[in-house]
């Protein structure tokens, strides 16, 4: 059962996530030699109806990111960002109560490709958000290429109302539920193999889950650490028994896709759907670099920052800064 903390609580010191002589995502072959992260530009918006997260990736990007990446060790393969101007639809009229359909089913099928193209030649696919429907294009993407790759989806939410259970219409609270092949089947995502499985995938960090969501977790089995958790048991144990979970024998590839307001609005205040109570500056750092430690990440997403929101630049410029300090922390920046 999900329980979620209503408040910040001193946090636990923790030992480092345990430490395993297995092979690495280089020697596996699932990524090259050497090393390369692509870069894929999703500045879009379409999954959510406030304005302003499709220039995330924008921002992140302007804010050195790829260069930050250089100076770590990886090649940089970035052709700029995506135009989804052509994919747009003049008339895309709700199915049912889901939002702009056919815009988000063609910007995330034509993601998915990008990401998979990434993935095939050996590349690290960095997925620059843009809203998390974007997950259902990124996480297709890297199961084409990896089809036992686990995920670890840090956020506040879930995202996995099936299209009978969500409330709003918005697609970016449905891309986990497209990727299992539940609910019911809209032909115009009948492009998304349900190829994920409830045991691959574990959360990090909920604390905003809706009944009807918490009712697809439990019936699916699907593994959740909330706050609670986070706070009970320190954020090392939670990353350890994550991992564990999906991914025992430390031998599949690792897909993070990671949303900012997973951390407090204190932390990352310039995002669409902010909840208090939410991981802090080194607890969300600390995820990235544990999971870096595994050596088996293959692909990685950020998602809705929001640069348009916020009371002011320093709320947009401290989002965008640790933006990329969290990737840079999954591809393998230290503190010392």
């Amino acid at each position: 059962m999900l329980r979620f903390a209503t408040r910040n609580v001193p946090r636990r010191s923790t030992a480092p996530l345990r430490r395993r002589a297995y092979a690495t995502a280089f020697t596996k072959g699932w990524l090259s030699d050497p090393k390369t992260v692509g870069i894929v530009g999703c500045p879009f918006s379409g999954g959510q109806p406030r304005p302003g997260v499709d220039t995330g990736p924008i921002h992140l990007v302007q804010a050195g990111l790829p260069d930050q990446l250089t100076t770590l060790g990886w090649k940089v393969h970035f052709d700029g960002h995506h135009q989804f101007e052509n994919i747009h639809l003049a008339d895309d009229p709700p199915i049912g109560i889901l939002k702009n359909p056919r815009f988000v089913s063609r910007v995330c099928e034509a993601v998915s490709k990008s990401v998979y193209g990434h993935a095939s030649q050996g590349r690290l696919p960095l997925t620059l958000g843009g809203d998390h429907s974007l997950g259902m294009a990124t996480i297709s993407g890297t199961l084409q290429r990896h089809p036992d790759a686990c995920v670890i989806w840090v956020d506040a939410h879930a995202d996995i109302h099936m299209p009978e259970t969500t409330e709003t219409g918005n697609i970016h609270g449905m891309p986990v539920s497209f990727l299992l092949g539940i609910g019911k089947k809209i032909p115009e995502f009948s492009w998304i193999k349900p190829a994920l499985k409830p045991s691959k995938i574990v959360y990090i960090g909920l604390r905003d889950v809706d009944a009807g969501e918490k009712t697809i977790l439990k019936d699916l089995g699907i593994k959740a650490f909330s706050m609670h958790e986070v706070d009970k048991y320190g954020i090392g144990q939670v990353v350890q028994m994550a991992v564990d979970h999906v991914n025992p024998n430390r031998d599949t590839p690792i897909h993070l896709s990671f949303d900012v307001d997973a951390l407090d609005p204190t932390v990352a205040p310039s995002t669409g759907t902010p909840v208090r109570g939410g991981l802090t500056f080194r607890e969300g750092h600390y995820i990235c670099e544990a999971i870096h430690e595994t050596g088996l990440l293959v692909a990685l997403d950020l998602m809705e920052v929001n640069p348009t929101l916020g009371t002011g630049e320093e709320d947009v410029h401290q989002t965008v800064a640790i933006g990329c300090s969290l990737v840079r922390a999954a591809l393998g920046e230290t503190l010392l």
